[in-house]
C-alpha cells in the first residue's frame, strides 16, 4: 500500500482519483489546492498528483515549493499540451505528466509504474569514468562531490550507464525506467536528458551522447 496525495480543484475529479487509486489498495489524501500541501504531507507521501491549473498556488508553484521536502514521484495532471508547459513542469522537479482528459486505467498504470520503481533497490555500486553511482542510495558522485539528480533523472542515468555504447530511443527509455509504454512521452525524456546533461556538465562530465534520429547512449569507455 502506498500513500498518495491527489491535488485538484475539481471536486468530481478528486473523488474519481480517490476511488480509482484506493481500488489498487492505496491510501489517498485529496486536496483542493497546491497551497494545502504541507511538510506533514510530504513526509509520508509515496507519490503526489498535481493539477497544473488551479486558483491560488498552481501545480508548478506547488512543485517548486515542495520538491525539497518531497522525495517521491510528482506527476502533473494537465490540460496544457504544449511542450513548453511540459518542459516547465519537469524542469521544476516533476517526474511525469498526464494530459487531461486521461483514462483512469492509464492513470493507475502510471502511478503503479512509478511506485514499482521506488521499491526496486539494487545493492551495488557502479563507476563510469569519474562518476560513481550508489545504486542502493540512488545517488551520483563526481570526485566524491554529489551530483543532485531527481529520482527520475537518476533512473535514466543509471539505465544508460549500465549499458555504455547501447543506443536507446526515447520510447525505450521511458518504458525501461518507468515501466510503462512511453509512446507519447518523448518530450518528458528529452527534458530529463537536458536537465541531466546540465547537471553533469557543471561537474565537468559529458557522458551522454545524442544519436541523431534515434535516441541517446552513454559513451563507451
Amino acid at each position: 500500500m502506498a500513500h498518495i496525495i491527489a491535488v485538484d480543484d475539481d471536486a468530481d475529479l478528486r473523488a474519481l482519483l480517490k476511488t480509482a487509486l484506493e481500488r489498487d489498495g492505496h491510501q489517498v489524501t485529496v486536496l483542493s489546492s497546491g497551497g494545502e500541501i504541507g511538510e506533514k504531507h510530504c513526509r509520508w507521501a509515496d507519490c503526489i498528483l498535481l493539477d497544473v491549473m488551479m486558483p491560488g498556488e498552481d501545480g508548478f508553484a506547488a512543485c517548486r515549493r515542495i520538491r525539497e521536502m518531497a522525495d517521491c514521484p510528482i506527476l502533473f495532471l494537465t490540460a496544457k499540451t504544449g511542450e513548453a508547459d511540459v518542459i516547465t513542469g519537469l524542469g521544476l522537479g516533476g517526474d511525469d505528466y498526464l494530459t487531461k482528459p486521461f483514462r483512469l486505467a492509464e492513470l493507475r498504470a502510471r502511478v503503479n509504474a512509478h511506485l514499482r520503481r521506488q521499491t526496486r533497490t539494487p545493492h551495488s555500486r557502479l563507476r563510469r569514468g569519474e562518476l560513481d553511482f550508489d545504486l542502493a542510495g540512488q545517488a551520483v558522485f563526481c570526485r566524491e562531490q554529489p551530483v543532485r539528480l531527481t529520482r527520475s533523472e537518476f533512473a535514466i542515468c543509471q539505465h544508460l550507464a549500465l549499458r555504455p555504447g547501447q543506443t536507446f530511443t526515447k520510447e525505450q527509455l521511458y518504458e525501461a525506467v518507468f515501466g510503462f509504454d512511453g509512446t507519447g512521452d518523448q518530450s518528458a525524456i528529452a527534458e530529463h536528458i537536458k536537465n541531466i546533461r546540465a547537471k553533469l556538465r557543471a561537474a565537468g562530465q559529458e557522458p551522454i551522447e545524442t544519436v541523431w534520429g534515434v535516441g541517446y547512449k552513454w559513451k563507451s569507455q
